[in-house]
Formats: C-alpha cells, structure tokens, sequence
C-alpha cells in the first residue's frame, strides 16, 4: 500500500467510499492518495473475507467505480436525489 499513514477515521470513510456506487476510486485517490490497487488492499485488510469477496464481486467491472468509463452526464460523487431542498 501507499506510504500514507491513516487514522482510524480517514479509513472508516475510505471504506465507505467504496462500498459506495458513484464514488470512483479516482475521487479516494484524490482525497486520500490511494490507488485503486491501494484500496483493494486495504480493503482486504480491514474487512472479513466474506465481506471483502462481496464488495470485489460487487465492484468488479462496475463503470460507475472508474471516472474515465462513467456516463458523461455523471459529475458527482453522489446522488441527484441526495440533499433535496424543500421548497
């Protein structure tokens, strides 16, 4: 893994992050200096083996995980019904 040292909290959110769907491991790299390959290491790491084979399976060929396969129309990490203003 990269030389990055990380905090208990910083990892807790990398691994929200990629679990999630629209955030690309392009935007952890971003914020956390992480390479996908780095990810998946720590991934392994930090989770039980059931649940580190779930997310592989789950994100494996997955466009929405890579910035440079997604949808054009698709500029943010999350979701257009998230954070909905009341009028």
């Amino acid at each position: 893994m990269a030389s990055v040292n990380l905090n208990p909290e910083q990892i807790s959110r990398i691994i929200e992050m990629a679990w999630e769907d629209k955030t690309t491991f392009e935007a952890i790299q971003l914020n956390f200096g992480l390479t996908e390959t780095d990810v998946i290491k720590l991934m392994r790491s930090q989770l039980k083996p059931r649940s580190f084979a779930l997310w592989r399976k789950r994100v494996t060929g997955r466009t929405s995980k890579h910035a440079g396969l997604r949808d054009y129309k698709v500029t943010k990490a999350f979701s257009p019904s998230q954070y909905k203003v009341t009028r």
